[in-house]
């Protein structure tokens, strides 16, 4: 076994990354204590099942966010690292506490509005703290951990997770609260990912076309990107299956921001071009453009 490397303590106490974990825990704690607990909805993972217990048996949520996440934290430890365990103990004990000693004013008790804002908070709070290198629901770690297990996907493990906590608290509270927790997930999930991820999420952009020369010089010498050119065909079409031609397949990573100046830039050197996209979960080294906030 590799041994581990220590806490690095310059990133942990950046003011960043103190800034974005003190934003994270107050927007999750407006979210909590003003919209979804004095109103019965909650999230996924192990704020939803601690909101379900505190509602069902009374039981001090400030305990049973820092117990549940507790043993999240340490599988974390052991399978990503003590720098991320020690972000994520830090924003825990800030929500923890916020919730024993904080007060917020109860917003609304719309529904609707309890579960489109409501997730919206605390989606935005769970993005900036793992924009800080931790996490403040401990359910993640763990499909991290039985994706290395078994054969189904963390996307699906957190759904059958998240899935068992809306039958329970259907059972619980109602068909009613378990349906508008669900919007309440769905709504923390998009926004958590938007704000993890940022405005300038990475994609891949795929170029086919016989100007291949021309489009290669467009993005390394006019737009500063960083290239990979696979050797193909084009041609192939319906009527004309027989016509074909070698062809380089031009892949370039950019932002999403950037998309539409580079997709005119090249239709303006070959309308015909064939382009594609994927979205890329990381990308690092090369030539990139630095996302903003990291």
């Amino acid at each position: 076994m590799s041994k581990k490397l220590p806490i690095d303590w310059r990133h942990v106490l950046a003011p960043k990354n103190i800034a974005l974990t003190i934003a994270g825990v107050l927007c999750a704690l407006f979210a909590m204590k003003g919209f979804m607990i004095p109103n019965l909805l909650m999230d996924g993972g192990v704020t939803g099942i601690s909101i379900l217990l505190h509602e069902v048996y009374h039981i001090n949520i400030s305990l049973l966010i820092l117990g549940f996440n507790s043993i999240f934290i340490y599988q974390g430890y052991k399978k990503i690292g003590k720098t991320f365990a020690m972000q994520t103990i830090i924003a825990i004990l800030m929500l923890s506490a916020g919730l024993e000693f904080l007060t917020f004013p109860i917003v609304t008790h719309d529904r609707i509005l309890i579960a489109v804002f409501g997730g919206f908070f605390i989606g935005i709070g769970m993005g900036l703290v793992i924009r800080a290198g931790g996490v403040i629901d401990g359910a993640e770690i763990l499909a991290v951990f039985t994706t290395k297990k078994i054969s189904i996907s963390m996307s699906e493990i957190i759904l059958i997770f998240n899935s068992f906590i809306f039958l329970v608290a259907a059972y619980k509270l109602g068909i009613d609260s378990a349906m508008y927790s669900i919007i309440t997930y769905f709504t923390a999930t998009k926004m958590c990912d938007y704000v993890a991820d940022g405005i300038e999420e990475f994609i891949a952009l795929n170029i086919i076309s016989s100007q291949h020369a021309e489009i290669k010089d467009l993005l390394v010498n006019q737009f500063n990107k960083g290239i990979a050119v696979y050797k193909g065909e084009r041609g192939y079409l319906p009527g004309s299956f027989e016509i074909s031609e070698p062809v380089d397949i031009v892949v370039t990573i950019i932002t999403r921001l950037e998309l539409l100046k580079l997709k005119d830039a090249v239709y303006d050197i070959d309308p015909k071009a064939f382009i594609f996209v994927n979205s890329v979960k990381e990308a690092r080294g090369g030539v990139l453009k630095k996302k903003a906030g990291h």
